[in-house]
């Protein structure tokens, strides 16, 4: 009923040789996803140290520091400095701890065991500081 289509592809035929550019595999982009996401909770967690220092906060942001080198071959990541203004540490919990979900997600879905666990346990320690500072001030 239909004939067939024996010109090859609007499509293929501009977009010409396909090879000119790099790609990445499905792993070199959960690498560079997963390093970002540990990079922004870094950043949060440097907040975190100059609102409200703690040893927690220390070892928690050379841990972080670890991973993201390791997942860009080695380049440390940029830390954060300290802004004039201090944001509420409720605040910078709730964004730590979404941050640290968005890495566990990426984390698991590449099987990188070490990162799960980094996100997983700062998902933890940020919520409790989360529930503190509620119990603290009475909201909830």
């Amino acid at each position: 009923m239909y004939e067939p289509i024996r010109t090859k592809s609007v499509h293929s035929t501009m977009a010409g040789n396909t090879t000119d550019f790099p790609h990445r595999s499905r792993e070199e982009e959960l690498d560079i996803q997963l390093a970002g996401h540990l990079a922004a909770l870094l950043a949060v967690t440097d907040e975190l140290r100059a609102a409200a220092p703690s040893e927690d906060l220390d070892i928690a942001a050379e841990r972080l520091a670890d991973q993201v080198a390791r997942l860009r071959e080695g380049r440390k990541p940029a830390r954060a400095v300290a802004s004039g203004d201090q944001p509420k540490l409720s605040a910078l919990h709730q964004r730590a701890h979404a941050l640290a979900g968005r890495a566990l997600v990426v984390a698991a879905s590449r099987a990188d065991t070490a990162a799960a666990i980094l996100a997983a346990e700062r998902m933890d320690a940020h919520a409790a500081a989360q529930a503190e500072s509620q119990k603290l001030t009475g909201v909830g």
